[in-house]
């Protein structure tokens, strides 16, 4: 019996060594901190990263190391953790499909090549020779590692994959295991990414055609469920940042985007037409609080704005109030994109009791007449166009009608009677209803101004301006638009152009 009981024990032990391990055998412990899902073909570089923050920081990281596909599984039935850092950014978008990931940051690319010991010595030149007699091979498996998922599915369009499945060897769960076996002379040659082999230099890469649109997108996402947001994009920005995490992936042979450059808490600064304060300021301050990062936010007329521009500092990210004022300064910002509309309206008190109809109403020598400054703001502009498009320019601007250089002053001119009437955006309407009302111009169809938003040439916070873009362009944040006065006019399409955001629909 004692003999019995004596086994019993070991066996008690040896289940418990091996659930620990199942646990935590893939997971590198810092200490109490963020919790982030990586990629194993990811952890040589990760690893370096990772040594670099903590000293640099002082802030901890737990990283579970794993196959994508498993580590998605993962995250999905845990509903905890900060990060998730696949090998193959479909992952993060099916993890974004279930609601599981907010902010996703670009960091690297790598592509899939055939694995052989240094020198080649089965003299391996193309997938077909994988199917020789005397040529042993493994591949990662597509139901856990990013590796096989894409590789499959492009030899699958060449009509390779299924004779080559069916003759592997065996399949391996990550791309580290395929390096390994055939390290080790377990088999011949394997299918691995082209970055992972930076830290096996008795391995060579085998390009092959039928592999060059085998390209995986890493990059990292934070998750919904981090308790710790603002940490969380700590540690990404620090990842993806072209002077700290980037050139550790550029020294491992991957192929890396253009990054942020660092900083402990960035200050990004957003010039924007006035007009747009009021369907942007809660958005910037909510984004702002999660990212852990300044925005310092310049409001004026566009035409004052894009002077400073011209004479001044050039900000992170200009969104203005017409297309006119972007075209003045394109040379400092890079390809803008249309995001919203604003509509010129005559303003009249309630009731309208001056009877006012048009635009040609407001040369009438009794009426006291407001319009945007031509020079210093886009609605200035704009209303000029649009009084000589409809005839009345002359009559109008003979009437030597106050001038200012927002909307909004000239709204507070008609609450203290000084006016009665003003030519101003929709916008500057909303939510004065009971004061005012907005007399439509349908004499002319140039009363409509579009507002650009775009990101600077030389700004050294291009993707957390992306990020912000993102935001704005939320369905919480259109909504807030459309209350205000705007038409939406951005479109899924054009996020590649405004800097790699994508739109919450």
């Amino acid at each position: 019996m004692s003999r019995i009981y004596a086994l019993m024990g070991v066996s008690v032990i040896a289940f418990a060594l091996l659930l620990l391990a199942m646990s935590g055998g893939g997971s590198k412990q810092s200490g109490d901190g963020l919790l982030f899902y990586c990629a194993a073909s990811n952890r040589a570089v990760m690893d370096e990263i990772l040594k670099q923050y903590e000293q640099e920081t002082g802030r901890r990281v737990e990283i579970q190391y794993g196959p994508s596909q498993t580590l998605l599984s993962s995250l999905t039935v845990a509903e905890k953790g900060d990060l998730f850092l696949p090998a193959d950014d479909s992952y993060l978008d099916l993890a974004a499909d279930d609601g599981l990931v907010h902010e996703v940051i670009p960091i690297a690319s790598m592509r899939a090549v055939i694995v052989v010991p240094r020198g080649n010595p089965k003299g391996i030149k193309q997938i077909g020779d994988l199917l020789d007699d005397d040529v042993r091979y493994v591949l990662a498996d597509p139901k856990s590692a990013a590796v096989g998922k894409v590789v499959q599915r492009e030899l699958e369009k060449t009509g390779q994959w299924k004779t080559l499945a069916e003759n592997v060897t065996s399949f391996r769960a990550t791309v580290t295991e395929v390096a390994n076996d055939v390290l080790v002379g377990a088999v011949d040659a394997g299918i691995v990414y082209d970055a992972v082999l930076h830290t096996y230099p008795d391995l060579q890469a085998v390009e092959d055609p039928s592999l060059a649109d085998t390209e995986s997108i890493i990059a990292v996402g934070v998750l919904g469920s981090s308790k710790h947001p603002e940490d969380a994009l700590h540690f990404a920005r620090y990842v993806a940042a072209a002077d700290r995490g980037l050139e550790h992936y550029q020294g491992h042979g991957f192929t890396i985007t253009n990054g942020d450059l660092w900083a402990e808490r960035p200050e990004l600064t957003i010039y924007a037409g006035s007009m747009l304060r009021p369907a942007i300021e809660e958005t910037i301050k909510n984004f702002q609080q999660r990212e852990g990062v300044d925005v310092l936010t310049k409001y004026n007329g566009c035409g004052i704005l894009v002077a400073e521009m011209r004479t001044g500092p050039t900000p992170d990210a200009y969104f203005a109030c017409d297309v006119e004022f972007m075209n003045q300064v394109n040379d400092l910002f890079l390809e803008p994109v249309s995001v919203s509309q604003n509509e010129l309206v005559i303003l009249v008190p309630k009731g309208n009791p001056e009877k006012i109809t048009g635009l040609r109403d407001l040369a009438r020598n009794d009426l006291r007449v407001g319009i945007g400054h031509e020079k210093q703001c886009a609605m200035g502009w704009l209303t000029q166009n649009t009084l000589k498009e409809s005839g009345v320019q002359s009559e109008i601007m003979g009437r030597d009608p106050v001038q200012m250089n927002t909307g909004d002053l000239l709204v507070n001119a008609m609450r203290t009677g000084a006016l009665d009437a003003v030519v101003v955006y929709l916008s500057n309407a909303a939510g004065a209803g009971e004061l005012f009302q907005a007399i439509r111009i349908k004499e002319i169809e140039c009363s409509i101004a579009v507002q650009p938003w775009a990101v600077a040439r030389e700004s050294k916070y291009p993707l957390l301006a992306s990020r912000l873009f993102s935001q704005i362009c939320s369905a919480e944040s259109q909504a807030t638009f459309k209350k205000k006065g705007f038409r939406w006019d951005f479109t899924q399409d054009q996020a590649v152009a405004a800097g790699g955001g994508s739109a919450d629909e």
